[in-house]
């Protein structure tokens, strides 16, 4: 059983507060209003250790899954109300339940359901709350949560292609470098014992070990001081503008990591703006919106500058190349959309193009970075190896002599 604050009048008029206890909030309201109590707000009562001490914890998984339920119980001919009152009530997350319970307090009260996702900034970004508010007016609303559940399963199953394809080497370094922290810590000691009580003189790879094991040994606490304070600096500077444009500028340079992010912020621009248009929003708003879904700084500064440009009637595509931040291939397609009037199934269309350009992308990244962490790696551990081998042989050599 739960308690459920409640806030109601009676027949009378008289405003009433309480606690009922109940299986469900749905429960409670028909248990209330058996009471002939009206007006009612109903809200899960939990006890102080039950709640969440680092606030809501709603994924974007959630997100997607009831973006796609509403949109199919709006299909169905279900009411906005009653598809929200549903999804909460069986929804088995703590904090997407009260989040919907909100949400449905907000449509009782005769908001929009656009209105009640302002509440969750966080949890809905910019361009989604932007695409629901226009369907709102469209009257499009179950299709337009359906194209968003699609764009963020897409955007899910990116992020689980990068996840999944750097667990290997993830795992080779880890194991690495617990290897050699177990030589260092636990082999190389009972070692410099052993050579110390032989008197023997020790090859320059086992000395450089042993010094280095030492060094960190020694000074362990100072090492972990300076990255600690490298860290507060770095968080300190990463507050200033200029430093998180001047990052974002070199992230772009790297090599081949900084085409596959330019890749990935087309690929996202191109996806919110198509879904903004397809949806009726119009251009400068649907750009607004999303410049503001990119994360980095320099595309936000540059795409700023082409909605200005476009506002003076220099279309998109032209002011798009002129950023020198969207391929060819890209601004090609958009300027056929716009002399066609089909830029919204273009957009579509250049998404899906980088989309597979972006896959491959990631895979040659990967295939770079495996092999590089292998043969940093191998060559750590065969360091090690060679230390502690020659040592043991150039003891063996002084004392045959």
């Amino acid at each position: 059983m739960h308690r459920y604050a409640y806030v109601g009048t009676t027949i009378a008029g008289a405003e009433v507060k309480g606690v009922e206890r109940a299986g469900s909030r749905g429960d409670a309201e028909i248990a209330l209003y058996q009471r002939e109590l009206r007006n009612l707000r109903v809200t899960e009562k939990k006890h102080l250790l039950a709640y969440e001490i680092s606030g809501p914890r709603i994924k974007r998984e959630h997100v997607m899954h009831l973006s796609r339920q509403i949109g199919a119980f709006l299909r169905a001919g279900l009411p906005i109300l009653d598809a929200v009152h549903s999804i909460g009530a069986e929804s088995e997350n703590s904090s997407l339940r009260r989040m919907m319970h909100e949400i449905e307090d907000g449509l009782r009260s005769g908001e929009r359901f656009s209105d009640t996702l302002e509440r969750f900034p966080k949890v809905f970004p910019a361009y989604y709350r932007g695409i629901v508010r226009s369907a709102e007016l469209t009257g499009e609303l179950d299709i337009a949560l359906s194209r968003l559940a699609l764009y963020l399963e897409r955007d899910l199953e990116a992020r689980r292609r990068i996840k999944a394809a750097l667990i290997y080497p993830t795992v080779i370094a880890a194991m690495s470098v617990v290897t050699v922290l177990v030589l260092s810590i636990y082999v190389l000691p009972k070692f410099e014992v052993f050579f110390e009580n032989l008197d023997a003189e020790l090859p320059l790879p086992t000395r450089i070990l042993l010094g280095f094991t030492d060094f960190l040994g020694q000074w362990w606490w100072a090492i972990l001081a300076g990255l600690a304070v490298a860290a507060l600096v770095s968080w300190l500077l990463l507050r200033f503008h200029r430093v998180k444009y001047a990052r974002d500028t070199m992230v772009l340079r790297l090599p081949v990591i900084g085409e596959t992010i330019r890749f990935m912020l087309v690929e996202r621009f191109c996806r919110v703006l198509a879904s903004l248009v397809s949806a009726g929003v119009n251009l400068p708003e649907a750009m607004a919106v999303a410049t503001g879904s990119m994360r980095n700084r320099v595309f936000v500064k540059r795409l700023n500058g082409v909605t200005e440009q476009m506002l003076e009637g220099q279309g998109l595509a032209a002011p798009l190349a002129r950023t020198q931040l969207f391929p060819g291939t890209a601004t090609q397609m958009l300027r056929v959309g716009e002399e066609t009037g089909t830029l919204d199934h273009q957009l579509e269309m250049t998404a899906q193009y980088y989309e597979v350009e972006l896959d491959y992308k990631i895979k040659k990244v990967t295939a770079l970075f495996e092999p590089a962490v292998i043969v940093v790696m191998g060559l750590i551990v065969g360091f090690v190896a060679v230390a502690l081998v020659s040592a043991m042989y150039g003891v063996f050599d002084q004392v045959e002599i």
